[in-house]
């Protein structure tokens, strides 16, 4: 199984005097046809109304966790009613001095059709975690606050 986007980066063709900045905008078409307008963060002259690069893999990994998570619950018969995450990511500097995702911060909030027991949940977590196809690629810690 492979999965692919386009991503797209045109020169501004507006002269640029100072060397340091470009045009960091740019377009990604998902392999469904979706298009993203990204550039960097804001704090690295990035445009605050387009998706980064950080934000994306924070969105890649809480989605990968939800739909885990989502299919375990499933599977023992345990109704959702509504799954919420309010996550953040961190950046570091790892041992060699280069800016990472040092931590991400997963904070789901879910409803259940019924009463469930927060063990069982925490298992669920820890299942959907260690089965999580994005969680498996990073190498940054994950931590889970949940409500």
């Amino acid at each position: 199984m492979s999965f692919k986007i386009n991503l797209c980066w045109t020169a501004s063709e507006e002269p640029i005097n100072d060397p340091q900045k470009f045009c960091r905008d740019h377009q990604i078409t998902f392999g469904s046809g979706q298009q993203v307008n990204g550039s960097s963060a804001p704090e690295y002259s990035g445009n605050p109304e387009n998706v980064n690069p950080e934000e994306s893999l924070l969105a890649a990994l809480s989605s990968c966790h939800m739909l885990t998570f989502l299919t375990i619950a499933h599977l023992k018969r345990l109704p959702i009613i509504s799954y919420q995450d309010n996550a953040h990511a961190e950046l570091g500097k790892n041992a060699e001095g280069k800016i990472f995702v040092s931590k991400i911060v997963l904070s789901p909030k879910i409803e259940f059709a019924a009463e469930i027991e927060q063990e069982i949940i925490d298992k669920i977590h820890e299942k959907s975690h260690s089965n999580c196809f994005i969680a498996n690629s990073l190498s940054s810690e994950t931590v889970f606050e949940i409500k």
